[in-house]
Formats: C-alpha cells, structure tokens, sequence
C-alpha cells in the first residue's frame, strides 16, 4: 500500500470517477510543477524525486495511456475511447484529445500534495489550455523545469539500454551491465533492445520533441516560468541541481 507520501493516483489513472486513496498528505506549499525534457533524459526519475522530496503527486500522460491499453471498456471515459481509437490507427493522439484527458482529471490539479506535470503539455496549443484550466481552478504554476543534455549524450543512455523480456527489469551496456552479457541478473530472463531505443529511432524522436518543443520552451521563457537545468552524470547530480534551481534546501 501507498504511503501517504506516495499518492496511488487512482484518479489521474483512471478518471475522476475513481478517487485517490491514500490521499497525499497536505502541503504547506504545495508544488506545482511542469517537467520538460527530451526522451530518455530521465525526466521520469527526476519526477518520482521529486515527489518523494515535496510529496506531490506525479502526472504523467504516458501512465495514463499504458493503464488505459489494459483497462475494463467500462472504466474507459470519452477522451481515453478516443485517444485509443487514434493509438490503434497509428496516429498521434491530437491535442484536443489530449486537453479533454486532463480535463477529466481536473481534481488532480487540486491535489493537496501539489503535482508534478509529466508528459503535458508538449505544444504551445496545450500549455494554453493549461493555462485556462489551471485559471479555472485558481491555481497557478511554480515552475517549468526544462532538462537539457547533449544529443550525443542522450543517445549513448538510451542505445545502451536493454531490458529483460520476462520480469521487465533495465540494464544499460555501460552504466548497468548484467553480470552475465545479455542475461537477466533477476530472472534469467533474455535482455533484447526495445525498438525506442535504437540509435535511427531515438534520432528521429529527438527532432520530433524539438520541432514541438522548441516554440513551447519559448512560450514558458515569456512568462517567466521557464528553468534550464543541465542534467548531471547521475540522477543524483540532477536532482542535487534541480533542487539548488528551485532554491530548496536538498
């Protein structure tokens, strides 16, 4: 079970039909947050981080949609119907799909913990829609962490990573090798490559997340919300500079 600081997210996973529990426990200064970051840069280990550091709750658009490719048709809402229909055709998932999902799951952004936005907005278009939702609710954005690393760099984390076939646990090549080559450490299950991160396909998402990005990073710069950090060698180093930007004590 969930501790208190740990937030099931019941509510953003499933919709608002089905409330949290545990509850996140209340915040002083609950932290509203919006993380940027190119794939497999690690903005998901810096979220889960930092929700353990301030206790919000962890949103992350990409949850939403794995949970949904398994839910009952019963628990699928009108946005996730529709943001399937577009997955099964191969298409992507447009962004007034996308608005109405986290329009769904509206009293997340109320959450007494704060949140940490993962995964939205990634266009102009969205973060304006935020924009209004969030005005709607009376409530306001912190920050906007933009995490920034070489392409080369991103590319030797990501190409160099395998995951076992059976229980699912990564490794990386360098990093994290299995102590026998291309053998689970776990399970002894067989390692293989996922398609997302061989070298051709993690270019091609990388010109795709700046081509949208980039107007959306000068969107938040105007508004003065905007926070570049360089990511270190190791989660920690990030999490130890992602703190000092935001002016918190580790």
């Amino acid at each position: 079970m969930p501790t208190p600081r740990q937030n099931a997210r019941i509510t953003w996973l499933k919709g608002a039909d089905f409330p949290c529990a545990p509850f996140p426990a209340p915040q002083t200064r609950p932290r509203r947050l919006v993380l940027l970051g190119a794939p497999g840069i690690g903005k998901g280990t810096q979220a889960e981080l930092l929700a353990k550091k301030f206790g919000s709750c962890q949103l992350s658009t990409g949850d939403v949609f794995r949970m949904a490719k398994r839910a009952p048709d019963e628990e699928k809402t009108p946005a996730i119907r529709e943001a399937l229909e577009f997955m099964k055709a191969g298409k992507l998932v447009p962004d007034t799909t996308v608005v109405a999902l986290v329009e769904e799951r509206k009293p997340c952004l109320r959450c007494s913990g704060g949140f940490l936005l993962d995964g939205f907005p990634r266009t102009v278009f969205q973060a304006e829609e935020l924009d209004r939702i969030l005005r709607q609710e009376h409530l306001a954005l912190d920050a906007v962490l933009s995490y920034d690393l070489a392409e080369a760099k991103i590319l030797d984390r990501v190409s160099g990573r395998r995951v076992c076939s059976k229980c699912k646990v990564s490794y990386h090549v360098k990093d994290h090798p299995p102590k026998v080559d291309g053998v689970c450490d776990r399970c002894g299950g067989p390692l293989y490559q996922r398609e997302d991160d061989r070298p051709e396909t993690v270019h091609v998402r990388m010109e795709t997340y700046w081509h949208s990005t980039e107007p959306l990073i000068e969107h938040y710069q105007k508004k003065g919300l905007l926070v570049h950090i360089e990511c270190g060698e190791t989660p920690e180093e990030t999490f130890a500079r992602t703190l000092a930007a935001l002016k918190v004590g580790a």
